[in-house]
């Protein structure tokens, strides 16, 4: 057990820096507990805790991070579900960062005593696995809660889908945008049609056009933490991983995509920034690009040049052969503790809000409205609130859009060492543009994940 938590909180240490994209940090608020405050202040990363002893049959306690992003949207459903309960009270104590709540419950799992648990955590759809895989005793599945799980993003649920049983209900939406100022791409002699669907030699072609005469990049993303190797190995519908092992030398697609960033940079086309502050704040809002491709949470990013409003839009993704290409990156959701002794209301609460039961209208409107969360649940685009246009993409309903578009997301396999592998991957391309060979620089990056694997393996087996 000492192995698993050190192996456990070493991988979490190795996140926190990786998920300031889909909101993973904040800082402590009054909605937090005093001892929140104390962990903040001393740097420990220790989660928020609180007396959960004394809360009534009407009431739940949850972990979560972000006051601007998760927390408005907890707030919404508590809000719904009063209409069905007055009573229901949702005690939300909030953390500081995601990986507050993955060491949470790795503490708890080590000292073999869940009761320091709240009854639902907030958690990230990438680490899910790995923690009901090692901690299931930590869990309640949801099997027979009323929801009607076709009609949320399958590539959403397939996260939280463990060996035939439901876990999670989804909170926010990971589908990934494609961007691009309009004004830019006409001063080059293009609309945004031209980059719908098209293929990365097309996107190569215009980007080169944007570049040389507009000065901006058509693309940039952080090469510190790139994430774009797997966003469009998801787009075209194929994974990193192959029947859980990593799979990179072998893979001819994964080849292909590697190659096509490295083209993209070298040809001024896409702005590999140093890292995430670089990306955002000098690359994104300095007006560095004509285009950014992530996860739809790097819309408020975009929306910080206020002088660029109106001359923003979204669209599919491009593909390696062409067509519409759909992929999703980061994002998170609820999950019931074993701690939790009102599982019947902990159930009752998320289907009727976050899934899609009677209060799962004013649920989504008003975290979208309050707090910029998008659902995957597909009947939420119907709404008025969704389908309004946004003045900063020129008057188009991106919301419904997004929602539309992640229902196309493939499923691919995924890794409990997605982010170990991005981090190698990210240090291959860095290489293969300072002139190594690419087939060399991927068996390097191969070779430190499957030992990264099996020293995990090890020490979970022991």
């Amino acid at each position: 057990m000492k192995k698993r938590l050190v192996s456990a909180l070493v991988m979490g240490t190795m996140i926190i820096g990786t998920l300031a994209g889909c909101g993973s940090s904040s800082t402590s608020t009054s909605a937090a507990k005093a001892t929140s405050d104390a962990a903040v202040e001393s740097g420990s990363g220790a989660a928020a805790t609180a007396d959960v002893s004394s809360e009534d049959e009407n009431t739940l306690s949850v972990y979560a991070w972000d006051k601007n992003f998760n927390i408005p949207a907890l707030e919404a459903a508590e809000k719904a579900y009063q209409k069905k309960n007055p009573d229901f009270k949702l005690n939300i104590i909030e953390q500081s960062q995601s990986s507050d709540v993955e060491n949470a419950v790795t503490l708890a799992a080590s000292a073999g005593d869940y009761s320091t648990l709240p009854d639902i955590v907030l958690f990230q759809d990438h680490y899910i696995h790995k923690f009901v895989t090692d901690y299931p005793d930590a869990w309640q599945d949801i099997n027979d809660i009323d929801i009607k799980w076709d009609d949320f993003s399958q590539e959403k649920v397939s996260y939280s889908t463990i060996d035939d049983k439901h876990y999670g209900v989804p909170v926010d939406n990971g589908t990934v945008i494609a961007a691009y100022r309009t004004d830019l791409l006409e001063q080059a002699g293009y609309t945004i049609d031209d980059l719908k669907g098209c293929t990365w030699d097309k996107f190569d072609e215009i980007g080169k056009k944007v570049y040389e005469t507009t000065g901006k990049y058509l693309l940039c993303m952080d090469g510190d933490g790139n994430d774009l190797p797997y966003i469009m190995m998801q787009a075209e519908g194929q994974s990193q991983f192959k029947d859980g092992k990593v799979n990179l030398t072998d893979n001819e697609t994964f080849k292909k995509v590697i190659e096509t960033i490295v083209k993209l940079q070298q040809d001024n086309v896409l702005y590999l920034a140093n890292d995430w502050s670089d990306y955002t704040n000098q690359a994104i809002q300095g007006d560095m690009v004509a285009g950014v491709i992530n996860g739809n949470w790097i819309i408020p990013t975009i929306e910080q040049v206020a002088d660029n409003s109106g001359k923003w839009e979204i669209t599919t993704m491009p593909t390696l052969e062409g067509g519409d290409g759909y992929a999703s990156n980061g994002g998170s959701s609820l999950y019931i503790t074993s701690n939790c002794q009102k599982k019947d209301l902990a159930e009752d609460f998320l289907a009727y809000t976050f899934g899609g039961g009677d209060g799962a209208a004013e649920t989504y409107d008003d975290a979208l409205t309050n707090g910029g969360v998008i659902t995957t649940y597909a009947p939420a685009s119907k709404s008025d609130v969704y389908n309004k246009g946004v003045a900063f993409f020129n008057d188009t309903p991106i919301y419904s859009q997004i929602v539309e578009m992640g229902t196309h997301v493939p499923v691919v396999e995924q890794s409990d060492f997605h982010y170990p592998t991005r981090t190698q991957v990210a240090a291959a391309i860095q290489n293969i543009i300072g002139g190594a060979d690419v087939d060399s620089s991927l068996k390097d990056a191969q070779d430190q994940i499957e030992f990264q694997m099996e020293d995990a393996s090890a020490s979970t087996s022991n």
